[in-house]
């Protein structure tokens, strides 16, 4: 049992832990077995984010406009209901699958926070709110905030419930695109065509990588959703898939001679840990772990690494609960005090790297001991805290369990 300690000390987050985009030097200084590979990489996002460019600049000389037109903003895109509920059928699917094919990218993905709600995109306009026109394109095609991996299962229920051949054309486009967007190592970068900076990072920030290779474990067990999908492209996934699981058992990170679990993001090339924003550091994190490992419980006849890993996840998130705070309201604030007599369970967010001890870090990149000097007493508007694993501890190790003991008899 982990308890929090309470103190004052301040720790400034180390620079060199932020990693460098992929780049033809950086390519270039890899192993020569290794460059082809990175070269035609580098090569496909290139192309892409012409492409992407190229359409988009074509859309402004054609209607004589002086710019284009920024996308508008909105929201996370999150799915309206469960896969094969009626409402995919209706009419309020149809009009948004027109909007959501609207804004697939001539490269194959979509943007984030996008304002689905005024409409379909119209010619000249972005495919992202993220930059200002004339800008540098910025989150043009992402995994980040669900993007790309839950328009693709939209299309699908769609497609599933009407048949509509346009969603099926766009929901293949859009697999080519996040195979294409698969790093030679098996990772998946927050942003493809890659735009630099820790959007080049192999990223679980927000279950960004999970999530694809969530979509690419579905195609290949064959759910209903995707019948649709071809043979070439379902071998293709399945090899993206076993290359992504890979990936993610050789970044599980070893601490004190065991493995533990994941960080939030790893430079794509030398795959260390590595920051992103100043309050996201290059640390263990609780929440993405959590996700990571019950993407891999969700494997049927694993490995024996793939279990070996979750052995150590699973003892990794037993060993490191802390207990004895409280989550509470003071004056409309969010804050957690100490609390011996709290039956609450919560891992942090952030766990450092060395010390496997909470941390929590400012808006400032200040790595704080504790939520309290970490928060000031103020509205953080930031998850530090998460009860996430404690299901994987009880339901999903039984489950998981129960599922290993049944392979054995087989």
């Amino acid at each position: 049992m982990h308890r929090p300690i309470f103190c004052a000390l301040l720790i400034v987050m180390a620079s060199s832990a932020f990693a460098d985009p992929v780049t033809p030097a950086r390519v270039a200084a890899l192993p020569a077995a290794e460059r082809p590979a990175w070269e035609s990489y580098l090569q496909r996002s290139e192309a892409s984010a012409r492409a992407d460019q190229s359409a988009l600049d074509a859309e402004v000389a054609g209607n004589h406009m002086a710019s284009a037109v920024q996308a508008p903003d909105g929201g996370d895109f999150k799915l309206s209901a469960k896969a094969g509920d009626a409402w995919y059928a209706g009419d309020e699917a149809r009009r948004l699958a027109d909007v959501i094919l609207s804004y697939q990218t001539p490269s194959g993905g979509w943007s984030k926070h996008t304002g689905y709600s005024v409409g379909p995109r119209k010619p000249g306009m972005q495919w992202t709110s993220q930059n200002m026109p004339g800008e540098r394109p910025h989150y043009v095609a992402t995994f980040d905030n669900r993007s790309t991996t839950e328009q693709l299962y939209f299309l699908a229920y769609v497609w599933d419930a009407t048949q509509r051949d346009d969603c099926k054309v766009a929901f293949l486009k859009g697999l080519d695109f996040v195979l294409s967007a698969q790093f030679p190592n098996g990772g998946w970068p927050q942003v493809y065509p890659l735009e630099g900076g820790y959007h080049d990072d192999i990223t679980f920030n927000d279950d960004a990588m999970t999530r694809v290779v969530r979509l690419l474990h579905a195609i290949d067990a064959r759910e209903p959703y995707f019948s649709f999908v071809d043979d070439g492209r379902r071998e293709k996934a399945a090899a993206a898939l076993a290359a992504g699981v890979r990936c993610i058992l050789k970044l599980q990170i070893e601490q004190d001679g065991a493995k533990s679990v994941w960080c939030a993001q790893f430079d794509p090339i030398t795959l260390q840990p590595s920051n992103a924003r100043k309050f996201e550091p290059a640390t263990l994190s609780g929440g993405e772990s959590a996700n990571v490992l019950e993407f891999l419980m969700s494997i049927s006849d694993p490995s024996p690494e793939t279990i070996a890993a979750i052995e150590s996840g699973l003892a990794w998130f037993e060993k490191h609960k802390i207990t004895d705070i409280k989550k509470s309201q003071r004056d409309g604030i969010t804050t957690y005090e100490t609390d011996p007599s709290s039956t609450e369970v919560y891992w942090a967010r952030f766990y450092d790297l060395k010390t496997g001890k909470p941390v929590f870090p400012g808006r400032d990149g200040v790595l704080h001991e504790t939520y309290a000097a970490m928060s000031g007493g103020k509205n953080v508007g930031y998850d530090y805290y998460t009860t996430q694993p404690a299901s994987l501890l009880n339901a999903g190790q039984k489950k998981w369990r129960k599922m290993l003991a049944a392979q054995v008899k087989k």
